[in-house]
């Protein structure tokens, strides 16, 4: 980061991050640790987890497009959450919160079970060498810890510029216990929500096609 962002960062860190205790790692959550959204945002209202925020630009947009509902953002990358804490102090938003640890703790332990309206996982690491496949994030342990938090009827909402990840994340997704699809045909319309960001724009550049899922909690 630099100076002005890390000045900004210790100025208004305060007002968005969650002071959750880690554990014996950086970003993991500490046994026993956990968080109640009602009491964190100060009102009950649906909750959407970003996972993996980046520099907030989705989680941003969102959140100052729908005062009406809260959003949580999930980023172990401390540069990413700092110009997401500036930008979000610009905007005088007070429905976000961010959360500094690993997203599957934070959905699996900190977060009440069934307390999620909505969980998005856009553009995650597509880990292109095989060797590297068993590090994606989406996985049958994954799909496991998405029903747990969401609540019935809750959206998963995933998309990826990577043909192998995609096909991966919906073989994944059509095996899941609990899971239906909530889309018609191979794949789903592009969520109308999610802003152009910076990777899916390096994706359309490159000729890659634009793979969106959407599964619902049943």
């Amino acid at each position: 980061m630099t100076p002005s962002q890390e000045r900004a960062w210790e100025e208004s860190r305060s007002d968005f991050l969650l002071e959750i205790a880690h554990g014996p790692a950086a970003t993991s959550v500490a046994a026993g640790e956990t968080g109640d959204p009602a009491e964190i945002f100060g009102r009950e209202a649906d909750l959407i987890v970003e996972v993996g925020s980046g520099q907030g630009h989705q989680i941003l947009s969102a959140a100052a497009a729908r005062p009406e509902t809260n959003f949580l953002a999930v980023e172990v990358f401390r540069a990413g959450l700092a110009r997401t804490v500036i930008r979000a102090a610009d905007a005088g938003l007070t429905n976000l919160r961010l959360a500094e640890v690993n997203a599957p703790e934070l959905l699996e332990h900190y977060l009440p079970e069934g307390s999620v309206a909505e969980i998005w996982v856009f553009f995650p690491d597509p880990w292109k060498k095989a060797k590297h496949h068993k590090r994606r994030l989406i996985s049958a342990d994954f799909a496991r810890i998405a029903h747990r938090a969401l609540q019935p009827g809750g959206v998963l909402r995933l998309g990826t510029d990577w043909q192998n990840y995609a096909d991966h994340m919906r073989e994944v997704m059509d095996e899941a216990p609990g899971f239906e699809r909530a889309f018609d045909g191979d794949w789903a319309e592009r969520y109308e929500g999610r802003v152009l960001t910076a990777f899916e724009n390096k994706g359309i550049e490159k000729g890659r096609d634009i793979r969106d899922l959407t599964y619902r909690k049943i």
